[in-house]
């Protein structure tokens, strides 16, 4: 059986449910090359898992302990000398991701206009962004989230509402799907922003949503949000390293992400922000202040009662010197991003993903399960979201019996994330024959 399908790059292609036809996509990916570079986990009889917790947790490539082990190094035999005498020094380091992280989002590199910096988690630099853009007044109080919205990202707007005097419960406002669907409708979402536009003061939605994987319009939301005189932010956790975004252009306020998931720089690893540039050259912004974030110029003047001048760009937000052995995963996975481009990247999770879906189509048995990630490519990257109707853990469990390591989701959703940069085409045939014989 065949199926017609186009992806907003490719010509119309004729998938078949083959074991050769995936073998053949893998043949002719120009990317095949980068899965080796990466550390791929095996079951006990050797085999490799096939590995699709990519939006969890991405795989380490194998560069990673080259470069943790040169920080080793230079601590070892340069001690404090390393901040100027390491290969790379430390003083700068978070300076080396100017240009890889700008490239990354589409912001802006240069001198005193860096839109990116790498820092903190991604909670603790949504705190320090809503200590900036958060600015609640009589009228204009309200936050608008999404629903389902990841939990950290509530943790962090509940506690500044109430920190601000305020009731959540009339502060928060909630984007919701409409009844008996399980993403939100764009035309939903911008005419809710028109109607309470006046009494926003902060618009904080999630680039692509944990839950479901869809892929939100950015730049039609934030332009919406921008008409009523709204700050709008983002969390690109899902996001970052799995769709192009072009931050600057699309004139977003602030942005935040972690680098553990897509960017595969390791558990807790260093996270990133987006400031705008005519926020960044704006001194007079509120703002938590610590001395990296402090002009270099004076960063180092030991007054009784120092000023802080904020250095332009987003690296005015920097509250603690850089923690090197966090930040060097970072550089071997932003090499990786480099050398592939997130252009080749978007076109062969475009191919992956949407083969992925022709494939579950044809394994499905009537009422077993139905992907609730929308179809169009513009409203999905690498994740699937695939809602289970009959014995959802059990499915789960057998897929992790037999090699497949994906994500279970409460009550009933497994996600899977066939990322471009390791996962093949063979993989996606072989996860989908595994679901399928468990009819």
């Amino acid at each position: 059986m065949t199926s017609a399908t186009k992806t907003a790059i490719e010509k119309p292609l004729t998938f078949t449910a083959d074991e050769a036809f995936a073998r053949h996509l893998d043949s002719v990916d120009p990317l095949r090359a980068s899965r080796d570079e990466f550390h791929i986990p095996k079951r006990s009889n050797g085999q490799p898992m096939i590995y699709f917790a990519g939006n969890s947790l991405g795989l380490q490539p194998k560069g990673t302990r080259r470069i943790v082990d040169q920080e080793l190094d230079d601590w070892a035999k340069l001690a404090v000398d390393a901040h100027f005498e390491g290969k790379t020094p430390w003083y700068s380091y978070h300076e080396i991701f100017r240009q890889s992280g700008a490239r990354l989002v589409g912001a802006l590199p240069g001198a005193g206009a860096d839109e990116v910096v790498m820092m903190n988690s991604l909670t603790v630099n949504l705190h320090l962004m809503m200590v900036t853009f958060y600015q609640p007044t009589k009228d204009r109080f309200k936050i608008l989230i999404e629903e389902p919205c990841f939990p950290s990202d509530i943790y962090a707007v509940t506690s500044h509402v109430r920190t601000r005097g305020l009731d959540p419960r009339r502060a928060i406002i909630v984007a919701k799907p409409r009844k008996g669907e399980h993403t939100l409708r764009m035309d939903d979402l911008e005419e809710l922003i028109e109607r309470e536009g006046k009494s926003l003061a902060l618009i904080m939605l999630s680039g692509v949503n944990f839950f479901t994987g869809q892929v939100m319009d950015i730049a039609r939301m934030t332009a919406a949000g921008r008409r009523q005189g709204c700050v709008v932010g983002w969390d690109l956790a899902h996001a970052a390293g799995n769709v192009p975004t072009r931050l600057h252009d699309w004139n977003v306020d602030f942005a935040v992400w972690c680098s553990y998931k897509y960017l595969n720089s390791g558990p807790g690893a260093v996270a990133g922000c987006f400031v705008h540039q005519r926020h960044g050259q704006n001194s007079q912004l509120p703002r938590f202040a610590g001395w990296w974030g402090n002009d270099p110029e004076t960063r180092f003047k030991m007054q009784l009662i120092p000023e802080f001048v904020p250095r332009h760009g987003a690296d005015g937000w920097q509250i603690s010197n850089p923690p090197i052995l966090s930040m060097a995963p970072l550089k071997a996975s932003l090499d990786l991003f480099d050398r592939a481009g997130m252009d080749a990247l978007r076109k062969k999770s475009l191919l992956l993903t949407s083969y992925l879906r022709f494939l579950l189509g044809e394994q499905a048995a009537p009422g077993s399960w139905q992907i609730i990630t929308p179809e169009r490519p513009e409203e999905h990257g690498c994740q699937l979201s695939i809602l289970i109707n009959d014995h959802p853990r059990e499915r789960f469990k057998a897929l992790l019996s037999a090699g497949v390591v994906g994500d279970f989701r409460e009550p009933n959703v497994i996600r899977i994330a066939p990322t471009p940069m390791y996962n093949t085409f063979h993989e996606a045939w072989t996860f989908a024959n595994i679901l399928g014989r468990q009819k």
